[in-house]
Formats: C-alpha cells, structure tokens, sequence
C-alpha cells in the first residue's frame, strides 16, 4: 500500500482524529519523497474567527526508507474555531512548495466539550409525523378557527396542489390530531420508536402550521395542552421521547403577533404602528410591505435578537422553550437554523439545558454543518455552544445516490460504494463525535419525496408538477422500489446516528414534493412486509449497543458494494449491502460463524474468511 504524504485520516499522520475539544494537542507528520529534497517545513494555520494566522516550523525528525519525516504539534485554541492548514516545504535552493487538498486548506474543527450532549437521541429511532396526515379520531369542525378551513370528509381523499386551491392554500385538513397520535403509540412501540418527532402542531391557519398564529396554544384541531401533556407521559411510558418543531425565524401573518386579518382580538404589527409587537417585524413601508422568509408574505420574518422577542421565545420565566418543556417536550428541532443568529441559538441551548438538563437541541441545516456559510457569515452550529445535533442531509444525498447509483444532486455522475464512504468520512472528520453520533439520519422528510418514490420512479423525473402530482409507480418500479427501500434501511439503521422514519415511508407510502409527500398514512392498507422490515431492524438497533454507539469500521467498498461494522466492547454488527442488479462476492475477515440478522441465515468462515454472495437489491446484517 502507498504511504500518503499526508492524510489527515491516518493516525500516522494526525493524532488525534478529526475535531478536537477546545485546547488539545494535535500531533502532524508529514513523510515527503526524499527525492525532493526537501529541507525544512511549516505548517500554516489560519484560524477564521479569531482572524489570526499562524506558522510552525515543523521539525526533521528522521528517515523511513525513501521518505524524509517532519513532526510537530500545536495545541488547538482554548476558544471554538474553525483552522485551516497547509503545509509550506522548502527545498535547499529555498524554493517553496505549498501541501494542500487539491488546493484547499485541510479544516480542523475546534469545539467546546464542557457542555455534554445528551446521549439518548443519537442512539434510538426517530419517527416524524406530520401531524395533520398521521391519524384522526373524527372529522373535525373549524367553526371559529384562524383561517378558512376546508376539512376533508374522507380520509383518504387524494392531496390537493396548493396552487389549485385558489386564495387559501394550505387551508385543507384531515384532522389528525394528538389523541389519534396518542392512539397509535402501541403501533410506534412496535417499531422501536425512542423519539417522535413532530412538525409544528402550534395554532395556526394552514395544514403544515409553519406560520405560527399562538406559541402558547396547540392548534384546536389537533386538541388541547392537555393532549399534547398526556400523549408525552404515555409516550415517556413507553420509552418514546417527543420532540416539538421550533419555527422561530418568522410568525404567521394571520397571527397573534402580525395579525393581518385581524382574526385576534390582540393589536398586531400589521393593525398599529404602537401595538407592542410591531418591533418585532421589519416594514419597508407600514403595513403592507415587510420582511418576509423568501418573501412569502404569510410568512413575515422577525428580529430574532429583539429583547422583548428573545424574553417571549427563550429567556422569560414562561418563556416557550420553558413552557413546552415543562408540558412535557424533551426536545427542540429548529426550523431554517441557517436564518437564526448564533447567538439566538446559543441562548436556546442555554435554557434547554438550565430547564431540562436531559433535553436535545436538533438543528436544520442542508450541508455539512462545520463550515456552513449563511448569509455571508460561517456559522457556529457544532461547536459546542449551540445544538446538540443537526439533520443528516448530506447523509441523504450520498446514501440515496449510492442506491441508485447517480449522484441525485447531479443527475448525469456516477456515484458508487466509494463516493459514500467519502461524504460520510468527510462529515466524520469535521464533526465533532457527539454531533456525528447524535445526526437526524433520514431518506425521506416533509421537505423532500418520498423514499419510494426516489428509488423505484423513473430515471427521469416528470417534468411538470401537474404529472409528478398523478404520478404512481408501476408494479415493477414498485417491486424496485421497495428491494432498495429495505436493503436502505440496512444502511440507515446499522450508521451512526439517529435513524428517522417519515411517517409511512414503512408502510409504503409514495409521493413526489410537498403536498405529494404529505398524503394520510394508509391504515389498513399498509405494506405489511415493509412494516415487519422495518421494526426487526428497530429491534436489533434497540438491542444491540454496538449499533447504538459502535465505532463505525470499514469492510469492503467497491463499485455496488458496501460493507461496514459497528465495535463496542467486544461485540460487533456488520452491516452488508448490495445495491447493485447483479449478485456480488465478496470476503470478509472472520473466525466465527455470524448469522443474517433479517434472514436468519448463519454462515461460516474458511482459513478465517467469510466468503459471500449478496443477492441484488439486498441488505445483511450480520451478528
């Protein structure tokens, strides 16, 4: 095997590995060709927050073979930062030759460990519901809700688009409500569900309820607080925690706060210049021209860092971060994290853990989160001082792509085995552990298609969102579908991190983008199958702690292959899969016999080697 230069993965070259607790010593060696003759070597750190740039000498140690050895150390900043680094060699005639990756800096995450994270959510299942479309105890009636209302009688009544809905979209209901959550919660125990989290379930006029009317209110269609304290005491009963969504970077401006249509009998920014919550909102001209998410009118952006607007949301005594908490929430995901100030985060993460020192902290961030730039300024999400964790997106990516053997960002590049074990060692290396073991790890939310939908619909998505509305997969992209959906799975359950169902992707639910995505869950028409997939993977992850918290080792990586395992004091799972449509071999080294954990079949090693023949579309995982 070729000896690198420098890779910052390999203990022979960095120690320790990847982001570091705040004034750690970091040990680099370098082994240059001797042949180019270099004499002397710096290496070169910028730190970005701190605007400061640094140059160590590093010191000629000694030979190894053809190499020429240059060590050193330095002790990372007592503050969280972001570090990049080079290296500067210099040969005799002091020409200078620069060491980078593919002319980056190589980043060094830097991050503060003096505030735990808790460790129950990275470890469990995850189950999002959206709350409209999971389960209804009746059909209810909106007489004297905020905004027009149209509940549909049916339940399984197709979802209609927005844009066909005329001058209130988003106005159709089911009529989920807690209680059929509550309902259903025997159900989520089967699947080994630890924590459940739900999209907003706030009062407000519209079905996904993104624009907040009431923080202080659960929306009447979904019941009362009284609902949400009692499904949270059954659900901690049953070992499920609950986690609430946080839309703090704009209200609804059909709201208490904004109150356009006057539905509240409070005076809101948008009715009088004097009413108290007018500082919240930024007018370019009163009342009808204001900041707004995207510029989505519905959705009026607020000044996060205004005082009052910090007391209501997270400082106050009765604040709703408190308040929800003291309801009986054991966690916050934030919405849009990336248009929310560091700082408004920070002071989240503060009270979370000064009202419940247990409680979890998810942030919703699309990229890889340690050198996310938003909005012109790098952002500090995972450095310790504000969430815990963040949603896996590039875990998406990569793992759905990898299945379907197109990178799905970029449509025309192959993507294989080896272009996910590259992501995820990326994401592996910049995150701080707690934040890698701790990711929301998904394949489908109420952003995005569903699961099914990606793996077994056409190459080429429908143009239209009129075709991609009717759109359903035929009996064989169906079949295809699923076969991936379940050898998928495999990888999602068997990877660090939280694994997160979208409600009904286990049944087998089917749909393109929002409203697509956010049809009922079809009781009594479930993929029973699928469902039984799914909660012997949720058994196994509940029961086996190296899948819970293993160190992630990897096997075999090559073309539709990926195998990997999870270690944990002396006990390890293997996860094997093989998205390909072909049978693929491969071996493994192994001494004792180990059985396919979803089959049941047991194999044994020769001259300690498992020898393998993974059928197509097909996911392992062996104990």
């Amino acid at each position: 095997m070729q000896i690198p230069v420098f890779d910052p993965r390999s203990a022979s070259c960095k120690t320790p590995y990847g982001a570091v607790p705040c004034g750690t010593e970091i040990t680099l060696t370098l082994r240059p060709s001797a042949a180019e003759g270099f004499v002397a070597c710096s290496l070169v750190l910028f730190q970005e927050f701190a605007d400061r740039r640094r140059e160590i000498p590093l010191t000629l140690s000694r030979a190894e073979g053809d190499r020429t050895v240059f060590t050193g150390s330095y002790a990372a900043p007592d503050e969280p930062e972001l570090i990049w680094y080079a290296f500067r060699l210099t040969r005799q005639n002091r020409e200078e030759v620069w060491l980078n990756k593919d002319g980056v800096y190589w980043q060094q995450t830097v991050y503060d460990d003096s505030l735990p994270t808790p460790g129950w959510f990275g470890r469990g299942v995850t189950y999002q519901i959206f709350p409209d479309r999971f389960r209804r105890t009746g059909i209810p009636d909106p007489a004297g809700m905020v905004g027009k209302r149209l509940v549909h009688t049916s339940w399984d009544e197709p979802v209609e688009l927005p844009e066909n809905q005329g001058d209130n979209p988003n106005r159709d209901f089911y009529g989920g409500t807690l209680a059929g959550i509550m309902e259903k919660l025997d159900y989520l125990q089967s699947l080994h569900i630890s924590t459940l989290y739900l999209c907003p379930i706030f009062e407000s006029a519209s079905n996904h309820r993104y624009n907040t009317g009431d923080y202080e209110k659960i929306d009447p269609m979904l019941g009362a607080e009284e609902d949400f304290s009692c499904l949270c005491a059954e659900a901690k009963r049953r070992g499920i925690r609950v986690m609430l969504d946080g839309v703090f970077n704009h209200s609804g401006s059909n709201s208490r706060y904004f109150n356009a249509d006057g539905f509240y009998s409070t005076v809101g920014a948008a009715q009088s210049q004097e009413s108290s919550y007018f500082p919240w909102y930024t007018f370019r001209s009163w009342p009808d021209e204001y900041e707004a998410w995207w510029g989505v009118r519905t959705l009026p952006a607020v000044n996060e860092m205004h005082p009052d607007y910090m007391d209501f949301i997270i400082e106050g005594e009765n604040s709703v971060i408190r308040r929800w908490l003291r309801a009986g929430a054991d966690a916050w995901r934030l919405d849009v994290a990336d248009e929310l100030p560091d700082e408004f985060i920070a002071r989240i993460r503060r009270v979370m853990t000064e009202e419940k020192p247990d409680s979890f902290l998810l942030g919703e961030v699309w990229e890889d989160g340690s050198n996310k730039i938003a909005y012109d300024r790098r952002r500090r999400y995972l450095l310790g001082r504000e969430t815990h964790g963040l949603m896996n997106y590039p875990f998406r990516v990569a793992a759905l792509s990898y299945l379907l053997g197109y990178d799905i960002m970029d449509s025309p590049q192959p993507y294989y085995a080896e272009y996910f074990r590259e992501a995820m060692e990326t994401i592996r290396e910049n995150y701080p552990r707690p934040a890698f073991y701790s990711a929301m790890n998904m394949f489908s939310t109420h952003d995005t298609p569903r699961v099914l939908t990606m793996l077994g619909g056409p190459w080429e998505t429908p143009e239209s969102r009129e075709d991609r509305f009717s759109y359903r997969l035929t009996p064989e992209e169906r079949e295809r579908g699923i076969a991936l959906l379940k050898a998928g799975a495999v990888l999602l359950y068997a990877f660090p991190g939280s694994p997160t169902i979208f409600y009904g992707d286990e049944a087998g639910m089917e749909g393109y983008e929002d409203p697509m995505n956010r049809g009922t869950f079809p009781w009594g028409r479930e993929d029973r199958e699928l469902q039984s997939w799914f909660a012997k993977l949720g058994a196994l992850r509940e029961n086996r702690a190296s899948l819970q918290t293993g160190e992630l080792r990897w096997l075999y990586v090559k073309d539709w292959v990926l195998a990997f395992a999870r270690d944990l004091e002396g006990e390890t799972t293997a996860a094997v899969i093989n998205a390909g449509s072909e049978p693929a071999a491969l071996s493994l080294p192994c001494s004792a016999a180990v059985v396919d954990a979803m089959s049941g079949q047991e194999y044994f090693p020769c001259d300690g080697e498992l020898r393998l023949t993974v059928r197509p579309r097909t996911g392992m995982l062996l104990i």
